[in-house]
């Protein structure tokens, strides 16, 4: 079976976008942080 370029460059777009689309999604909504404990309210 001969090397197809077209198949390569497929599976790399297809890691490349994938991995572009985890890596712009960490922190959308804001900075991951565990929030304080809840003021008493009296």
């Amino acid at each position: 079976m001969p090397f197809c370029w077209a198949r390569s460059v497929f599976v790399v777009i297809v890691v490349v976008l994938g991995t572009a689309s985890m890596v712009s999604s960490c922190g959308q909504k804001g900075d991951l942080f565990l929030p304080s404990d809840a003021p008493q309210q009296d």
